[in-house]
This record gives C-alpha cells, structure tokens and sequence, in this order.
C-alpha cells in the first residue's frame, strides 16, 4: 500500500510511523486507519523491525477522529467506523510482539489520546499535551479503548473526572500526565525524537521474543488472577527458554561478555 496520510521508516531495525496531516492536527481519517493497519502489519511480518516508534508530524501528535470526516458522514453507523478502524488499530498495537514507544510531540485529544495509551512506552515532549474530555465536550464517549487504557493507568475515579473535566482548560499537561503515571518521561522538545530513538534502539538489541511475552504476559495479568498469571507465565518461560536470545543470554553470562541478542 502507498501511504499518503502517514511516513513510515524501517532503518536500525527501528519502524517509525509518523502520522503525517499536519494541516488538521493529524486528525484520523478513514484513510489514515487503513494506512496505520498496513503499517502495523508489515512491521509484525518483518522479522528485522524490532522496536516501533509513533509520532505525529507539525505541532500536534493528534487531534482524534476526523471531525470533518464524521461530520458529512452523520447518517452512517459509527459503530462500525470504530469496530472496523480505530479499534482495529488499538488491538494491532496491544497485540503486536514488538515494543511499540510513542513519542507525544503536541497535544493528543480523543482518540489521539487513547492511541497514545494504547503504546507500551509513552515518551512525551515538554509541549505535550492530552485532552481525555474532548468526547464528552462534544457529546460524546471515550472510544478507542480510551475508557479501559486510562483506568488502567490512573485508577477508575481518577479516569471518570478526566473524561469529564481535566483540569479548567481540559488539558492534561505532560507534567501533570507524568505525575498521574500517563507518560513514562518528558523530555525537552528538541530532544524528543532523538530521545525516543535512543530507546528504542536499545529495545532492538534486546531479545525480541522475550519481550514479546512479557508485554502478552503484563497486559494479560491485568485483567486475570495470580493463579492464572503464575500458569501462563510458566507456559511462556518454556517457549522462552527454547529460543536462541536466551541460550546466547546464559552464554554470554558465563563468558562474562555482552550478549548479542538476535531477536529469535
């Protein structure tokens, strides 16, 4: 597929998506969906990409649904936009057995937002910025997993009075989005990008495959008991232990060295 809406780079073994419409704050067109859809499957396809990085391109990371979009669109089922776009794209990012850091560079409102959360490291630029009540200033409700991510991260009473008033401008500072636990860091603007490389070149040299099951294993133990996380994780430790990250991991350990992980 020809990507008009997004960039995408495969170079260190680094995918990076940029979301690319600048001019409506990246908003998230049908178009834009189908393009991150492809993109998230070539990278689970490519055995060479081992880390993500999602960005947004201009001044914002993205301003949610396209309203434009939705708005010549009033008579047609929603529901199915979300079950067929922006639903689609927060399962293929939880799903994904690759880290997936997301690098904040403006404000994130609605769905923007919930994108932001559905990544598994949140990298935010000082300007950042997230607006979780943008749904309901219009009429509407959280979607793109936006209720379920953010009461995984800041509790559900803290999760209800954000969807419903932030603070008194209805913006989540990157500040205030660290205190809550949002956002892993916040670094200066200009760093941003080179911050958010610098890590996720360090993921890709990481065991690929491990880190696959750990995220599977973490984002399955939230929603299950110790008795169910114990097992899986004694499932997950045998594949893991068949894998040639960890057979190169125990030799490296004995030759007092650094490993060279292949990601396999």
């Amino acid at each position: 597929m020809a990507y008009e809406n997004i960039l995408y780079d495969l170079s260190d073994n680094i995918a990076t998506i940029t979301l690319n419409r600048p001019s409506t704050y990246n908003s998230l067109s049908t178009a834009t969906l189908e393009e991150l859809k492809d993109a998230l499957k070539q990278i689970d396809r490519e055995k060479s990409a081992r880390a993500v990085i999602l960005t947004g391109e201009g001044k914002g990371f993205s301003s949610g649904a396209d309203l434009t979009e939705i708005g010549q669109k009033l008579d047609a089922p929603i529901t199915e936009f979300l079950r067929t776009g922006l639903n689609v794209v927060t399962a293929q990012m939880r799903a994904l057995e690759k880290p997936i850091i997301v690098a904040v560079n403006g404000a994130a409102a609605g769905a923007g937002a919930s994108l932001a959360l559905a990544a598994d490291y949140r990298l935010a630029s000082e300007n950042a910025s997230f607006v979780f009540a943008a749904f309901v200033n219009i009429g509407l409700v959280p979607d793109a997993g936006g209720t379920y991510l953010l009461q995984q991260l800041v509790g559900t009473a803290k999760a209800f009075e954000l969807a419903l008033f932030a603070d008194s401008k209805n913006r989540v500072t990157a500040e205030y989005a660290l205190q809550l636990g949002i956002v892993n860091r916040v670094v200066p603007h200009s760093d941003l990008m080179s911050e958010a490389r610098a890590l996720a070149l360090k993921l890709a040299q990481m065991p690929t495959k491990a880190i696959g099951m750990t995220k599977r294993a973490i984002y399955r133990a939230a929603e299950r008991s110790l008795t169910d996380s114990l097992d899986y994780e004694a499932m997950l430790q045998g594949a893991a232990f068949r894998t040639h990250d960890f057979q190169e991991g125990v030799m490296a350990f004995l030759e007092k060295r650094t490993p060279a992980f292949k990601g396999e």
